[in-house]
Formats: C-alpha cells, sequence, structure tokens
C-alpha cells in the first residue's frame, strides 16, 4: 500500500517530468524560430541578389503563349510593368573625356561563338567622338538606338561589326525583366538561352557616376570585363551599381514598342522570363 512520503514522491517525479518536457518544447520552437528567421534572411538576400545581377545571362524559359483554338484568351498577366517612368532618363556624362581615338582589345575566349563571327577588324585608332545611327527591326516593333562613341567607343566598335555581320539578325530577346527597381529588355545571344556570345570579350568602359534610368542601352555581363554581344535596353527603372556600359540611347518609337512588351508580362509570370510578347530581331543596321 501507498503511504503518504511514497505519494509526495510520485507527485514530485511527475512534475519534474512535466517540466522538463516544457523545457524541451520551449527549445524546440525557438531552434524552429531560429531556422525560420534564416530562411527569411536567405530569401530576402537571394531577392537582392537577383535585383542587383538582374541584366546578365540566366536562362530564360521560352513556352507558347498562344491560346489554343477553341479556348478562353489568357488573363492579362499579374506581372506586367507598373509605374513605367514615362521621361527619358539623362545620359551619362563622362566626367574626363576620352582622347579622340582608343585601342580597344578583342580576346578570344574557350566558348565558341553562338552564331558564327569574326571580332571586330579594327581596333587600333577607334574613334571616341560622334555617335551611330542604329535601328532593329523587331517583330514587336521599330526600336532606333543611337550608339555615343564618347561614353563607349570599344562597345560601340563591337556592336557596330556584330550588326554589319548580321550577328543580331534572326534574333529572340531572351529576358524580360518587369520589377519594380529593374525594367529591361535583354537581347544579343543568337542562342536564346542566355549564355550565348560572339566567341569573343572586351572591356568595360564604365565610370562611378553612371545613373541608369528610361532609354538607355546597356551591356550585360558576367563580371568585370566579360562583354560580349548581350545587351539591354531599359525602358523603366533600373537601380543598378555602376557595373554594366552605357552605350547609347533608345529613341521615342522604340520606348513604345519597349512600353509594349513590358506591358505584356513575362511567361513565367514572376517578372522575370521570357517575354510573353515574343521580341524576333529580324534584322539590325547602322549608319556608321
Amino acid at each position: 500500500m501507498a503511504t503518504n512520503q511514497m505519494r509526495r514522491e510520485a507527485a514530485k517525479r511527475k512534475l519534474a517530468n512535466q517540466q522538463k518536457r516544457r523545457e524541451e518544447q520551449a527549445r524546440r520552437r525557438k531552434r524552429v524560430a531560429v531556422i525560420s528567421s534564416a530562411a527569411a534572411v536567405v530569401v530576402v538576400v537571394v531577392a537582392v541578389v537577383l535585383l542587383t545581377t538582374a541584366p546578365w545571362r540566366s536562362e530564360a524559359p521560352t513556352a507558347d503563349t498562344a491560346a489554343p483554338s477553341g479556348t478562353a484568351a489568357p488573363a492579362a498577366p499579374t506581372d506586367a510593368a507598373q509605374n513605367v517612368p514615362t521621361t527619358p532618363a539623362a545620359v551619362p556624362v563622362r566626367p574626363t573625356a576620352l582622347p579622340a581615338t582608343v585601342d580597344c582589345q578583342y580576346p578570344t575566349g574557350s566558348e565558341a561563338a553562338a552564331k558564327p563571327v569574326n571580332p571586330p577588324s579594327a581596333t587600333t585608332g577607334v574613334s571616341s567622338q560622334g555617335t551611330v545611327a542604329a535601328s532593329l527591326t523587331t517583330s514587336a516593333g521599330p526600336i532606333g538606338l543611337t550608339l555615343d562613341r564618347a561614353l563607349a567607343p570599344c562597345t560601340v566598335n563591337s556592336f557596330t561589326s556584330l550588326a554589319q555581320q548580321g550577328y543580331f539578325d534572326g534574333t529572340t530577346c531572351h529576358r524580360l525583366t518587369t520589377s519594380p527597381g529593374l525594367q529591361v529588355l535583354q537581347c544579343g545571344d543568337p542562342s536564346g538561352s542566355g549564355s550565348g556570345g560572339p566567341g569573343y570579350t572586351f572591356a568595360d568602359e564604365t565610370f562611378p557616376e553612371i545613373k541608369y534610368g528610361r532609354g538607355l542601352l546597356a551591356m550585360a555581363n558576367a563580371g568585370p570585363n566579360t562583354n560580349g554581344s548581350q545587351f539591354f535596353m531599359i525602358y523603366g527603372e533600373a537601380q543598378l551599381s555602376p557595373d554594366y556600359t552605357v552605350f547609347g540611347t533608345i529613341d521615342a518609337a522604340g520606348l513604345q514598342t519597349l512600353d509594349t512588351v513590358g506591358a505584356g508580362g513575362t511567361t513565367t509570370g514572376q517578372g522575370d522570363g521570357a517575354p510573353a510578347t515574343p521580341v524576333t530581331i529580324q534584322s539590325a543596321s547602322v549608319q556608321s
């Protein structure tokens, strides 16, 4: 028969066990909270990295966006660019002008060109004065460009050479971003994968004072001095560090074309991916 002493000892053991379980549950809840907080931080960091590195060569999925016969039209995209600025940004100006001519280097790399093409033939005495008129005839509408030698003579020299060789003809603009802070259309990869280039690279032509915005034309890159053929056209905001070479501007008709593409959103519906309004560069021409 249990005595009072035995019952008291049993009650103490029960109380101790309950306290131990409560402490273990509290520790588990704390661990879960810490893990959840860490996961949230990782998500934020990833989002910031994607924003600040967006104009490079991430692969963009492709999809047939046409509705099958007899089906309802697709709903309006949820990732269409919102609050797009309507006033073009000021064109950057170098704090110190370049010499009248410069020398450029276009070393070939280990990766083959996405489409047969030669590096620019002119590498010495490249002009850093004046502008070059260029135009992209695209499936979405015309895009007129003014290439600025004073900003980036070696970049203009490369773009002009590629256009004259027909490198951009028949290529797709593989990536559209519509998110607040980054509203651009990226083109220049004949493979359409986001990883193709001309088989050569050249140095950045940047300076710390560069600010990006609507109407500017800039080079995509994979890090310092890795420019190739991919470029991006800014139709809205572009909150970026000054690591991307600006080499020209987009005319009013071109911005209207880009606004239409941006309003169509992306095939992913996530604000970053292939444009839902396909953009094929049918031809690119320059008037040097």
